[in-house]
């Protein structure tokens, strides 16, 4: 028997949300053995991800009145193995709904159980009793989503089924959290002006974009967030070492980009997006999570004299067009499509089907 806790309500300040609901259920866990084939799931049809925007992004998953589709956390062989996750049929991910028969594979990678400092024992390890919808020590394990099962002493996965249990890639049991900046400014031509699309006449705005070392994918420089450390910290931090290559600098070069970030980073900003993330590490015991801040550079002169370098997991960095054509790691596309609509960017060609409220 489990119990399976879940926020009513979305968190309108930030921290995490106290009223919660409880209720009942039991289901089966197994394991089979693993294949190498490459399966992903099909994306969000064109109308379901036009209306995505239509959901506060701190909503999205406090409310049992909205549903978060997998993709990405379909994927398989599971990222940086040859380990096929079981198929899951798009009515069986809800854990509401009863699936005895659900075999799904084991798995956690060498360089987690290796014991490195980011990452926990194996659940049943000797000494290991982490409290769970807690901050247990230095150690976040509470969800911005609100609280989580736990079954069988392994937290579950928010969202439902992904067809691999263990953590994979991930160090934590259950969420893993990390801060993603998203630094933007306005395209300008050689005399300093807007850029507008010549479609849609909406100013085009540009991002700071990573290429990662570990799967190639363009992506928001972003990471995870050390124990004890506050957000913002995080933020800063890892954009300075993907974006700025700061851990090659000397202690006078740091400084000096200190200097010049902290106008940015100490400016009034906007919090694109907190919670759950879709991503290809996910399993049904460990899920990434994150919080997107907007960083805007409106006149562009603070960014103009940070010269971009790529370092830390960042393999190539540099400014990108935003629009809808852009293919991002995990969720980081709908991350910068928040970003256009709170600036009145452009973003798309074409406006879509209306969203009903």
């Amino acid at each position: 028997m489990l119990l399976l806790a879940g926020a009513l309500r979305a968190a309108t300040v930030p921290g995490f949300p106290p009223a919660v609901a409880v209720f009942s259920f039991t289901v089966v866990l197994s394991t089979q053995p693993a294949r190498c084939v490459l399966q992903r799931r099909p994306p969000l049809s064109n109308s379901s991800a036009n209306c995505w925007s239509c959901l506060h992004p701190v909503n999205m998953f406090n409310s049992y009145n909205v549903k978060f589709y997998h993709s990405k956390a379909f994927t398989s062989p599971y990222p940086g193995s040859c380990v096929e996750r079981s198929q899951v049929p798009e009515d069986k991910v809800d854990w509401l709904i009863e699936w005895k028969d659900y075999n799904p594979v084991e798995y956690t990678a060498m360089s987690v159980l290796a014991g490195p400092n980011w990452a926990d024992p194996q659940i049943n390890d000797k000494g290991f009793s982490p409290k769970f919808n807690e901050r247990d020590g230095e150690v976040e394990r509470r969800s911005l989503n609100g609280l989580y099962v736990v079954e069988n002493g392994r937290p579950r996965n928010p969202s439902g089924r992904t067809g691999l249990t263990g953590r994979g890639l991930l160090g934590r049991w259950g969420p893993n959290h990390a801060a993603d900046p998203v630094v933007t400014r306005w395209k300008r031509d050689g005399s300093g002006n807007k850029v507008a699309h010549p479609v849609t006449g909406k100013n085009i705005l540009q991002f700071i974009a990573i290429k990662r070392r570990d799967c190639g994918e363009w992506a928001i420089p972003g990471g995870m967030v050390d124990p004890g450390e506050k957000i913002s910290a995080t933020l800063k931090r890892e954009f300075e070492e993907e974006a700025l290559n700061s851990l090659q600098k000397s202690p006078e070069e740091r400084a000096e980009l200190e200097k010049q970030l902290h106008k940015l980073f100490s400016q009034e900003h906007f919090v694109v997006y907190r919670g759950y993330v879709d991503d290809p590490r996910n399993t049904d015991n460990a899920w990434m999570e994150t919080e997107a801040v907007n960083y805007h550079d409106e006149t562009g002169e603070t960014m103009d004299n940070l010269p971009l370098e790529a370092g830390d997991d960042a393999g190539i960095v540099k400014w990108v067009d935003i629009s809808e054509k852009l293919k991002l790691y995990a969720s980081h596309s709908y991350f910068i499509k928040l970003v256009t609509e709170k600036w009145g960017a452009h973003w798309s060609e074409d406006p879509g089907p209306e969203c009903c409220e």
